[in-house]
């Protein structure tokens, strides 16, 4: 982690004990960069050593990030958690794209990035 970089706490909608999965070499990545990693999955009680939280409406503290690694059609119902959530911003994976949703989070003051999760951490823009 460089001097400027400052930790974030990141959620990580739809992580996954797979490591051939992007949400699970996210999480991984993000935790070489120091961040400290709310994994979310319904099921899994630990990804890469951390607890899991079944949840997002389960989630509690300030949420510096939220990345996410869900189909559109699953975010649509999730969208009063992640406002709720309020994190300071919401990163819309490649395939995880709902224009609505996204139109809907920043009316209601959200910042809404679409990107990728693995590239902004490799190229230092995370």
């Amino acid at each position: 982690m460089t001097e400027q970089a400052k930790k974030h706490r990141v959620v990580v909608l739809g992580a996954s004990t797979n490591p051939e999965r992007y949400s699970n070499k996210a999480v991984k990545m993000l935790l070489e960069h120091g961040h400290e990693v709310v994994p979310i999955h319904p099921v899994a009680p630990e990804i890469e050593g951390l607890k899991v939280v079944p949840k997002l409406n389960q989630v509690t503290g300030k949420v510096d990030t939220l990345t996410l690694y869900v189909s559109p059609d699953t975010l649509t119902p999730m969208q009063a958690d992640i406002i709720k959530l309020n994190p300071g911003r919401i990163i819309f994976n490649p395939g995880t794209e709902n224009p609505p949703l996204m139109q809907e989070l920043r009316q209601h003051g959200l910042k809404v990035v679409e990107a990728c999760t693995l590239v902004l951490l490799r190229t230092g823009q995370f």
